[in-house]
Parts: structure tokens; sequence; C-alpha cells
């Protein structure tokens, strides 16, 4: 057996920027704090990933639609959903260093089994200073007390001074989901249950810790929100809690490293909420939260936009506001936390090691690597076949330098299958196929090669 070693967040930084899966954001202006760029590599993981969840919740699941909403909304969307008064994290300085935190990241960062999600901001000041938490810059422990902190981006709308008035980025999905319900419901023809669900970009104007891509300022979400009626709603929590996790394990997440973390405290909207979290290098950090909202995002936006959010049953005749069961998944986090489980350095004798993404083929951002062995007398096939190849899949030609050189850059970009041609391809029409997990070779018939590969997904 292989000897395997897996990376720390430094070393995932360092290759993502290597290899063209993520890039400091305006890196030639010198950056910008918690902000990151998809690279190649990164965009088609991203878009595979963003496929995976497509098939898993609209595709094979019945009533299940896809929107794209807005990211600027009409501003009473916030003020109905509470956003405008009450969204906002617990802030502290420290006054020898003068450096901002998070006074709950603060805390967990002290004990990780900590929880400060269900402390009030009276309960995390008394923490802080019992247990003498020190600041992660300076180690002091001279804090102001905490303070609100709205965690919105407002811009302002209009063309001339005078005239403009503020709307704001959303700092969430949901809404656009919530807001688009009577036209889902109307233009669909669909009955309860029913779910909507949407990918698309939010933003926070929050302190971030510094892990790498975790927490950001500008983050992408799949959201997913199950219309249903009330008395159905745990038991439609309960199986999208469960769903989540068996999705998680079909991305390749195991769920010795997934663990469901339920709230404590809950939110003034929610009758039941838990995390999946998955264990980072850092600790366990969120990957996916599934909440029971209740009726209470319906009912608001009833009551500040006067459109009757109802619902008629039409066998009982029954009118009333659907519940809402929301599961929200962080499609940034996900694809780190695969990077950290698939990325590996393992050495494969007392001389050689190799870096290897051991991603599952059907999310590798490209699927295989056409390699001629000798450029001279193999590269016009290995490129016609290469163009085949390039009609059905993502694929990559690399003709410089060693064959096995060639075969390292494959495995550490993650590459499933690298095809070989040689005299055999030239001679009887057979290309040579090594599997990126196991480095075994197996001669495949050019006529069923691209079965072969799609059988591996």
């Amino acid at each position: 057996m292989m000897e395997q070693r897996r990376f720390t967040m430094d070393e995932v930084a360092a290759y993502c920027n290597q290899y063209g899966f993520i890039f400091q954001g305006s890196e030639i202006y010198g950056g910008l704090a918690n902000t990151w760029d998809y690279g190649p590599l990164g965009t088609r993981l991203k878009n595979n990933i963003k496929d995976a969840w497509r098939y898993y919740f609209i595709q094979k699941r019945e009533n299940s639609f896809e929107l794209d909403a807005d990211i600027l909304m009409n501003p009473r969307v916030w003020e109905a959903s509470g956003h405008v008064l009450g969204f906002s994290d617990p802030l502290i300085d420290c006054k020898d260093c003068k450096t901002r935190h998070r006074a709950d990241s603060l805390i967990e960062a002290f004990d990780e089994n900590a929880n400060a999600d269900g402390m009030s901001q009276e309960e995390m000041m008394e923490y802080i200073r019992v247990n003498k938490v020190k600041c992660p810059v300076c180690k002091g422990t001279n804090f102001t007390t905490i303070r609100q902190f709205n965690l919105m981006f407002a811009t302002n709308r209009g063309v001339t001074s005078g005239t403009t008035s503020t709307i704001y980025l959303r700092p969430e999905n949901a809404q656009g989901e919530y807001v688009n319900y009577l036209n889902v419901l109307r233009t669909m023809r669909t009955k309860l249950p029913f779910s909507i669900g949407q990918i698309g970009k939010a933003f926070r104007n929050e302190i971030t810790p510094g892990n790498f891509t975790f927490r950001t300022i500008e983050f992408e979400q799949m959201e997913f929100q199950t219309f249903c009626k009330k008395g159905t709603d745990s038991q439609v929590y309960q199986y999208f809690k469960d769903y989540g996790k068996e999705f998680f394990n079909y991305l390749g997440l195991p769920s010795e490293r997934l663990r469901f973390h339920d709230h404590e405290k809950l939110a003034h909207y929610a009758k039941e909420a838990c995390d999946i979290e998955y264990k980072f290098p850092f600790g366990w950090g969120e990957i996916n939260g599934t909440h029971n909202r209740t009726d209470f995002d319906l009912r608001r936006h009833q009551e500040y936009s006067k459109k009757s959010m109802e619902y008629l049953d039409e066998v009982t005749k029954e009118r009333y506001i659907p519940y809402i069961i929301e599961s929200t998944y962080g499609l940034d986090r996900i694809l780190l936390a695969l990077l950290f489980e698939h990325l590996q350095e393992e050495r494969i004798n007392d001389n050689d090691t190799r870096i290897v993404f051991k991603i599952s083929p059907r999310l590798a951002p490209i699927k295989v690597n056409v390699l001629p062995l000798i450029k001279k007398k193999h590269s016009e096939k290995a490129k016609e076949i290469y163009q085949q190849l390039c009609q059905k899949m993502m694929a990559q030609y690399d003709e410089t330098g060693s064959i096995g050189k060639r075969y390292r850059r494959g495995d550490a970009i993650g590459i499933p299958y690298a095809v070989t041609i040689d005299d055999q391809t030239l001679q009887n029409q057979l290309v040579t196929v090594r599997n990126r997990d196991t480095m075994k070779q197996e001669n495949v018939k050019l006529d069923e090669l691209v079965k072969y590969l799609k059988e591996g997904d």
C-alpha cells in the first residue's frame, strides 16, 4: 500500500495558484483581501460541482425547478426578510494592536467544542473575559466591548447626485426564490410539495479569518427551497438533512469526515436547523445548512408586498401559506473540501513520490490527457484522437517532456485517464490507457475508447 500525506491549508493555496485552480483577486495590484479568482481548472471544477448539484436536486427530483434571480432586488425585499435591521456580526476590537475580530470566531478558535452560535452578546463577552481569550495577532487580552455590524453591501441607484436610492447586493440567494414562489407555482402548473433551486453569488461585508476560500466577502451558493404543508414540514426537514449527506457522499466526501451540527439557539424564523460540517485542517467547518423556516418568509413578503402568498389545495379547497424547508450548499467551501479530501502526496517507492488529485472522474476538470509517445512519430495521430475526444469530453493534449513527466503533470491536476499513442496505435488502432489512481495501463481499441472513458463516471 502506498504511503499518503494530506495537504495543509498553505500547501493547498500554493497548489491552487501553481496549477491554475484559484488565484489571488486583483493580484497584479497587490490583491484585495479575501477575494479570489478561479482559474481555468478551478472554473471547470466549480462547473462540474454545479452540474452534479443540478443532477441531484433538479434533474432527478420531481417538481423541482431552477431559476436565476437578479442580484439586485427591491430594497423592500430586505426589509421584509429582516436583513436591513437584523443582519449583523458581533465584532470586537483589540485595543493593543487595533485589529478587529468576530467574537464568535475568537471563541471557537479558542475551543472548537464551544458553541458560540448559541451565546448571546453578553455571554460571548463574559466567555472571552473569564477564559482570557487572546487576540490572534498580538496575543493580548485587552478588548473593547462587542458591537453589532451590519453585513450587507449597500450601493446607490441613480444617475445624478441627490436623486439616488440605496439598494443592496444580496447577502443570500433565498429571497429570490421566495419572491418568485407565485411565479413558479403559476407557470409550472405544479402542486405542493415543490422545490425551487438556484445557483448564484452572494455578498457579505464581514470579517474573514483568513482560511483561504472558506469565508469570503463574495461567494457562491447552491440554494434549494422546498414548499410544503404545515404538519409535513419536520418530515421534509429530516429528509433533506439526510439527502444532503447522501449528496456529499456522491461528490466524494466520506461520511467519517462529515457530521451533523444541530443548532441549539435557533434564528427567529426557524423551527429546526442543522449544519453539515466537514473536518478541515483548521477544524470542523459548515458546508451545508438545512433549516425549517416555517411560513415566516412568505408571510413577511405577503405583509410587505400586499400580495397573497396563500396556496389553494384544489382537492380540499383549503388555503394556507406554505412552510419552507431550506437546504443551502456553499459552492466555494465544497470545492475547498474536495481539494483537502483528494489532494495527496504519495510515496510510490523509496526514490519516488508524486502529487495526485484523486477527484471523482465525474468532477475532474479534465477527463483525459492525450499523449503522443514520440512527438515526431505519433503527434499527428494523437492530435486526430484529441480532436475526436474534444467532441465528447474535456480533453488535454500534451507533447512536451518525457512520458513520465507528462503522467505526473496530469496526476497533479486530477486527470483520471492518460491515453498514449504509440506504434501499435498506427499499426492496429490500439491505444494505451493509464489509470490515474492505480497507475495501471490497459490496451483499448480506438473505436471503444469513448465508451471506456465514460464508464469511469
